[in-house]
């Protein structure tokens, strides 16, 4: 195994559609399987409610919805990856978690105009490994353009 100049970074690579999406893995509690989602009244059509995780109440929002990509009904490959930064903790609906890797910081490169799957304002970077590209997103902009807070305080 080659040793690496640059610092890795660990995600948790998940699917939606045709593209590969990633997540640092130290925003990640868990991956859980579906589960019954309670819809919440005047919310967007893309929060599809709130889960009881272990007795915490948990905001669940569906990527594909948000990102405008045509929903689909959840199923044994489905997951709800379920993320934290600073206080606040929310579900993410995915089609299906794949892996968990780590990227060498030097494979990260800017959003590029080709990538039109998902708002750029959500993207942080892209990552080419091998046969694969991966869209490392923003969970920090995707949750404050969302007002996630508002949604866990009430």
């Amino acid at each position: 195994m080659e040793t690496q100049q640059s610092a890795e970074r660990k995600v948790i690579v998940f699917q939606i559609e045709n593209e590969e999406y990633a997540i640092p893995v130290k925003q990640v509690g868990s991956i859980e399987k579906s589960m019954t989602i309670t819809r919440v009244p005047k919310v967007p059509n893309y929060v599809k409610g709130v889960i009881n995780l272990r007795g915490v109440v948990t905001p669940v929002i569906d990527l594909r919805s948000r990102f405008g990509i045509e929903e689909k009904v959840m199923d044994e490959e489905s997951r709800i990856i379920i993320v934290y930064l600073n206080e606040i903790e929310v579900g993410f609906i995915v089609d299906a978690a794949n892996d968990v890797i780590d990227i060498p910081e030097g494979k990260i490169e800017p959003v590029q105009e080709v990538i039109n799957a998902v708002n750029e304002d959500y993207i942080e970077g892209v990552a080419h490994l091998e046969q694969r590209l991966l869209i490392l997103l923003d969970i920090e902009k995707i949750l404050k353009h969302e007002k996630v807070e508002e949604l866990v305080e009430g």
